[in-house]
């Protein structure tokens, strides 16, 4: 692929800022330091671009390197598995029924917080899922092979869909 690193990255900003923001506000719960992390991952993303060869897709290389940075920001900090703050949230379209909006925005919340408690590894492949890639593609980013790639995305679907059907822990039962 042609281009210089400039050139790469505006592209690249033009096409996956969004889905940067949404990994980092997905891996850290604390407003600011999912600002830096977005930050690390744009400035790591530039600099890889002097590496880039083109011998895989834009996309690829984008959530690859994106991925990697979230994945060494969570190595490197304590997890915390409380839940995000609901203006945390990546801002939703409006929904017709105030109740069915913040029902959305609680769910997405709740998925947050158990994408938090994943390994590292696991939380890669169900955010890159949740993005729309395919498990091909999962497996080209993460460097895992595909059926293993089928495996964690069914086990972990299977684990967010049995903590929703349990009811949700209230202030008591936390302790």
């Amino acid at each position: 692929m042609s281009g210089d690193q400039n050139t790469l990255y505006k592209q690249a900003d033009a096409e996956f800022a969004p889905a940067i923001a949404r990994l980092a506000r997905a891996m850290e719960r604390d407003q600011e330091k999912a600002r830096d992390l977005e930050q690390d991952i744009h400035c790591e993303l530039w600099r890889s671009f002097a590496r880039f060869d083109g011998k895989c897709a834009l996309s690829t290389w984008v959530y690859r390197v994106a991925h990697n940075v979230a994945a060494d920001h969570i190595g490197s900090t304590t997890r915390r598995p409380d839940a995000v703050a609901l203006d945390e949230i990546e801002d939703l379209p409006i929904a017709g029924d105030a109740e069915d909006e913040a029902a959305e925005n609680h769910a997405i919340a709740r998925i947050h917080a158990l994408i938090r408690q994943l390994p590292a590894v696991d939380a890669q492949v169900i955010l890159l899922w949740l993005e729309g890639q395919s498990g091909k593609e999962i497996a080209e980013i993460t460097g895992i092979n595909l059926n293993a790639i089928n495996v964690r995305i069914h086990r972990i679907k299977s684990m967010l869909t049995k903590e929703f059907e349990q009811p949700e822990p209230t202030g008591a039962d936390h302790e």
